[in-house]
């Protein structure tokens, strides 16, 4: 896991992840006082930055593990995105999903081809179910952020971005298992020694800022925040790349975020999930205070079940 690693994983998915754009906004700058770049990663395949990770270390696995099969848990994007990169590369995936993870996460990770297999709403039940299977099938178990590779393919996302618009005083990322927040530090720490990184995180999911104070790990009890994305555990892994990177964690409301949806959907006209938001989310409540700094920020995914909205203008024709 290194800055060449990035490097490695960007030159490695150059053909197949696609290069995002970076959007800009002439009022968010207006409000925080400072020039934002808003690293759009809800336009990735899957619609999440995981796609990333999840295409650099499947693409790497050897011709013997490849024929075993791919398993991982995950609430979501980590699913799709395992199993898009699992089809592409003709690799059977089993996926562990919570029972509550959003309806169309569920349905996008089927339509990709991927074996569901459920489990109770909780970290536990994640990891005994992938163990049992992984016993069973002798899969090749995939882990959503404790992976090197994972990282590494996280990591394009912020190497991209800076390589497009140049040295950054702050580079924002969300947090949830910190594969993202560890990738986003290590790639901008290698390209703009200079430049801040903050991890945000729901008030309500705040596992990373307590570790993080602590010393060490204070695990995720699951909560029930918007950002489903977020609701996991920082690993052993990620809490030292944290510990090592990562300037400063700070927590946003469920309100907080709802504003930054807001804000991008209205404002902006793009989609961007809770956990996407949160980093926008800290700069609009002024949680980071970048006044005359040059900012990037990762919305990390836009997969939002918009079916509900639909469904309201659809009784509006009754």
């Amino acid at each position: 896991m290194s800055f060449e690693g990035i490097q490695d994983a960007y030159n490695r998915n150059i053909e197949v992840v696609n290069k995002t754009p970076v959007m800009t906004s002439r009022t968010l700058n207006s409000i925080t006082g400072s020039k934002n770049y808003l690293k759009c990663e809800n336009f990735q395949r899957v619609g999440a930055f995981k796609f990333r990770g999840a295409y650099n270390t499947l693409s790497l696995l050897t011709e013997k593990q490849k024929k075993q099969g791919v398993i991982t848990h995950s609430s979501g994007n980590h699913a799709q995105a395992i199993a898009l990169a699992a089809s592409l590369l003709g690799i059977k995936a089993t996926i562990v999903m919570p029972k509550g993870a959003p309806v169309n996460k569920i349905n996008a990770t089927k339509g990709y081809g991927a074996e569901i297999v459920f489990c109770d709403n909780n970290l536990e039940s994640r990891a005994q179910t992938t163990e049992e299977i992984i016993e069973r099938n002798n899969s090749i178990l995939i882990h959503p952020y404790d992976n090197d590779n994972i990282i590494n393919g996280q990591g394009t996302a912020a190497f991209e971005l800076i390589k497009e618009v140049g040295d950054l005083d702050l580079v924002i990322a969300p947090l949830g298992g910190g594969g993202l927040l560890s990738g986003t530090a290590i790639a901008s720490k290698g390209l703009c020694p200079n430049a801040q990184v903050i991890g945000v995180e729901p008030s309500i999911a705040d596992d990373g800022l307590r570790s993080l104070k602590a010393g060490y790990i204070i695990p995720s009890t699951y909560p029930n925040t918007i950002a489903d994305g977020l609701r996991t555990s920082i690993s052993e892994k990620t809490f030292k790349f944290i510990q090592k990177y990562v300037d400063q964690i700070v927590t946003v409301s469920e309100i907080d975020i709802i504003e930054a949806m807001r804000f991008l959907w209205r404002r902006m006209k793009i989609i961007v999930e809770p956990s996407g938001a949160v980093p926008l989310a800290a700069l609009l409540s002024k949680k980071i205070l970048v006044n005359n700094k040059k900012v990037g920020a990762i919305l990390s995914g836009g997969n939002i079940d918009l079916e509900p909205f639909f469904q309201l203008l659809e009784k509006k024709l009754e």
